[in-house]
């Protein structure tokens, strides 16, 4: 009678390696296909806009302040550089939008060089940051 209880002990027993294994790789493979949001950095003055929606997508920020500074990737660039930079992003990922994050105090004109140079770079889905609700 012993030997019929130990081997249904045994048989009992379920071996979790294989969903052990099954997890790690539907982890790695999420980790893998996760697209990161690239932030440019530094914190602007964003104005405000009563038509201003929210917009998910958005791959890569461009930070422009009012002292003429256009910040990518956490790093401070020249306006040259935007081009590349862009280039690179787009061969990446080359669904990729532009979300330009522009200080009120920000020349117009540099805004226009730094979507023409996003252009330029292959990505025509350019979006400009404000914050909802303006003051109208």
């Amino acid at each position: 009678m012993s030997k019929k209880r130990l081997r249904t002990e045994e048989d009992a027993a379920i071996d979790l390696t294989p969903m052990l294994d099954v997890v790690f790789i539907m982890l790695i493979f999420f980790i893998v296909t996760t697209s990161f949001v690239k932030e440019a950095g530094v914190d602007v003055n964003r104005p405000s806009a009563d038509t201003a929606t929210r917009q998910e997508q958005g791959s890569i920020m461009i930070a422009l302040r009012a002292n003429g500074e256009v910040w990518m990737d956490r790093r401070q660039v020249d306006l040259r550089a935007v081009r590349a930079y862009i280039e690179r992003q787009r061969v990446e990922s080359p669904e990729a939008s532009v979300v330009i994050l522009a200080d009120t105090g920000a020349e117009t004109g540099l805004l226009v060089e730094v979507m023409d140079q996003v252009r330029l770079g292959g990505i025509a889905q350019i979006s400009i940051a404000a914050t909802e609700g303006g003051g109208g």
